[in-house]
């Protein structure tokens, strides 16, 4: 199986920057996406960037220009480097990983990210 462990939310005001990381570890083998996930209170949960097996990446266009996601496959390791922060942005990120072995979706804990306006 697989385990995701996010970190590196927290709390900045308005303009600043985080970077959040994932870490994978168990059976990383046929993965066919993995992406970043937010959900504000009293929202649906959405996409905000994803990255498929080919390295192409998809973003939510609310965050295009200001959000990056990459991928270090030495390290398991997910990043969302979020620049320009606005209080929208406000919400707990998740971790998603999709396995073409397990043939199911995985999910992080989630980090709170929060921005002050």
């Amino acid at each position: 199986q697989v385990q995701l462990v996010e970190s590196g939310g927290g709390l900045v005001q308005a303009g600043g920057s985080l970077r959040l990381s994932c870490a994978a570890s168990g059976n990383l083998f046929s993965i066919n996406a993995m992406g970043w996930y937010r959900q504000a209170p009293g929202k649906q949960r959405e996409l905000v960037a994803a990255i498929i097996s080919g390295g192409t990446t998809n973003y939510a266009d609310s965050v295009k220009g200001r959000f990056t996601i990459s991928r270090d496959n030495a390290k398991n390791t997910l990043y969302l480097q979020m620049n320009s922060l606005k209080p929208e942005d406000t919400a707990v990120y998740y971790c998603n990983l999709m396995s073409d072995l397990y043939n199911r979706a995985y999910w992080g804990q989630g980090t709170q990210v929060t921005v002050s306006s």
